[in-house]
């Protein structure tokens, strides 16, 4: 078979700026056979001008420009040995007689007088002639000067500006309105493949199909079906949504084009809707092809039906050019869009339809099982103890996501690094998961006696009520070492619901209000070392109110808002009358689970008093210090004991 390949053309292409350079230098070459350079006089002084002139060695004095005077010797003197070396010499033939001495003056007014006076007293026949030069090429160059740096300006910016081709992004000075996108194709090494990402079964099998489909169309084209014009990856950020992407690029074997959402945003008007031109251009010629847009919600925005101000004009343009390039009147089918966003609830209505996004792939947080792979493919390059427990880790980890999980094996990593440890065990992994709840430990932190039972108390009381109550979640640990801003905690094990019920909201409720209640039932005084417990229950509180109508006196109303525009209103969604009932019955159930905190402490005073005492000496307790004290938890769970110690 032929070889079609043109071979390339090894001649070099002239280059103008060559000519530029070459135009330069004729200019200096001139300037240089104009100067003094091309004939070498020989230097002397005034004062051995002076002696030459009174030994009437000196023929004619020329004074040039009235600084500088040149010596022109006589026949006679040029015989003698002390001038043998005053001879010119020239690079260039000349007619003219060259002069033999060269120097400069000060004054010329006392200089004339000195060689006058020299010539009267000694009846010298020297001749003094006065000469005015000029360089006019240099005079030329230095008055063009300006005109030519403008012209080379000029000429750079033309050349900038032809420089992307016609039309379009080309047209625009610098390209400024040419695609981001940075080009993955079967040339370029990406390493990461559809292996690489644990977990996301089903987000992985949509995703799998769309490369499958690129691959081999036939297999669904033989039955009426299209490919998808593009997926949506929605979920929390940190889940895996750009990792399944870069998944794409690896797999895929057709170009693939990847940018950010704010890569068309751009202080110059019309940019953002010319780089959508561009992008989508680039890859039709490239076709079939996949665009991946990342934090498409910088662009994909849903737009103001009343615009006030025009800031958001060019974004607005932006998206009209995106929603027109994936399904407008001209486009084809060969391009599909990926794009990824933890903010799907502020997009466009347009832009989510089906023909342009066809498919909305959420990633979710990742469960028990998922989790598990996912310190798998994470713990391959860390050096690991033999009877590490995975299964283990993962249950430690509830509601990590794929970001965090990476970051607990790093963490581990290096506090093992630290201890000088050969390999990453249990212990490393439990305090990197306690450094990146909790923060640092500081135990350099100056802490007053007085505050550190009251802190003692605080955490003993979460653990004894969270103990005491059925729906509340187990506890792993109590420490009251100082962590990030925290001055002691309680970690427990959640369990992973897919739906909560009230008791159970109210049970959590009760166990952390408990800190505070403890403090109320031994010392008969309160602090502020509950802000973070009453931040959560007032949070709780209004979301069984107002979000999922688990209130009684409210009803089965919701005032939440799936679309996120509410937020920017002026306007609450219910009366004054509704909001005072609201915030009435988030304060009763805040006060009912606090007093019932407080019966439960009171009961078991004296327990509540062994444990905080074992805290003050330990610092640190676990769960079987509970089980010495209160023997075993009353509501035992399918969970097994996940941290002894």
């Amino acid at each position: 078979m032929a070889n079609n390949k043109k071979t390339p053309n090894k001649k070099p292409k002239l280059n103008p700026y060559w000519i530029y350079g070459a135009i330069i230098a004729i200019f200096i070459a001139m300037q240089f056979f104009n100067t003094n350079s091309l004939q070498d006089s020989s230097t002397t002084t005034p004062s051995e001008f002076m002696k030459y002139l009174s030994e009437g060695d000196v023929e004619t004095v020329e004074i040039v420009n009235k600084r500088e005077a040149k010596v022109y010797l006589t026949d006679e003197a040029l015989q003698k040995e002390e001038h043998k070396n005053s001879k010119p010499s020239t690079l260039l033939p000349t007619a003219s007689k060259l002069p033999n001495y060269s120097f400069e003056f000060g004054d010329l007014q006392n200089f004339e007088n000195q060689v006058n006076a020299a010539i009267q007293d000694q009846g010298l026949k020297t001749h003094i002639e006065y000469k005015t030069e000029q360089n006019y090429w240099g005079d030329f160059i230095i008055g063009f000067l300006p005109f030519i740096l403008l012209i080379g300006v000029w000429i750079f910016i033309m050349r900038r500006m032809s420089g992307g081709g016609g039309g379009g992004a080309g047209g625009q000075i610098f390209n400024i309105g040419k695609s981001k996108a940075k080009l993955f194709d079967q040339n370029t090494d990406v390493k990461t493949s559809f292996k690489d990402v644990a977990g996301l079964e089903g987000a992985k099998e949509e995703i799998q199909e769309i490369v499958d489909f690129l691959k081999n169309p036939e297999k669904y084209t033989s039955l009426g079906g299209k490919i998808p014009k593009g997926a949506l990856l929605v979920g929390p950020p940190g889940t895996g949504k750009t990792l399944l992407a870069k998944a794409v690029a690896g797999e895929a074997k057709v170009p693939f084009f990847s940018l950010s959402g704010s890569d068309f945003v751009e202080m110059f008007v019309g940019v953002g809707a010319s780089r959508v031109r561009d992008l989508f251009k680039q890859a039709k010629e490239k076709s079939p092809a996949i665009i991946f847009i990342d934090e498409i919600d910088a662009i994909g925005r849903a737009r103001g039906k009343s615009n006030m101000s025009g800031s958001n004009d060019e974004r607005e343009n932006t998206l009209n050019q995106l929603l027109t390039e994936m399904d407008g009147f001209g486009t084809n089918t060969n391009v599909i869009v990926l794009a990824a966003t933890n903010r799907a609830d502020v997009l466009d209505s347009a832009l989510m339809r089906a023909g342009r996004f066809d498919r909305q792939i959420f990633v979710d947080l990742p469960d028990i099982r998922e989790r598990e792979e996912i310190f798998k493919v994470h713990l391959k390059p860390i050096k690991k103890s033999e009877n590490l427990d995975t299964d283990f880790l993962a249950k430690q980890t509830p509601g990590f996501s794929g970001a965090d999980i990476a970051n607990v094996c790093n963490e581990a990593a290096l506090i093992a690094a630290r201890q000088g440890k050969k390999a990453v065990d249990k212990q490393d992994f439990l305090d990197a998961v306690d450094r990146i709840i909790g923060g640092l430990e500081k135990k350099n932190k100056i802490i007053t006696p007085s505050e550190k039972k009251a802190i003692a108390f605080h955490e003993a009381g979460h653990a004894t009520v969270s103990w005491m109550l059925e729906h509340a979640a187990p506890l792993v640990k109590v420490t009251i070492v100082p962590r990030g801003r925290s001055l002691g905690a309680a970690w427990y094990l959640p369990e992973e619901r897919l739906i909560v019920r009230p008791e159970q909201m109210l049970d959590e409720m009760c166990a952390a209000l408990g800190g505070r209640a403890a403090e109320k039932v031994i010392f008969n005084k309160i602090s502020t070392g509950a802000l973070s417990d009453l931040e959560k229950v007032t949070k709780q509180a209004r979301a069984m109110v107002t979000v999922y109508g688990l209130s009684d006196k409210v009803g089965n109303l919701t005032y939440y808002d799936s679309s996120g525009q509410n937020e920017y209103g002026f306007t609450k969604p219910y009366s004054e009358k509704t909001a005072e009932l609201i915030d009435k019955e988030i304060s009763d159930i805040i006060e009912a689970q606090y007093e019932r905190a407080i019966k439960l402490l009171e009961d078991n005073k004296d327990k509540l008093t062994e444990l905080a005492d074992v805290l003050l000496e330990k610092e640190v307790i676990f769960k079987d210090n509970l089980e010495k004290i209160f023997g075993k938890r009353p509501f035992e769970t399918e969970l097994k004991p996940l941290l002894d110690k």
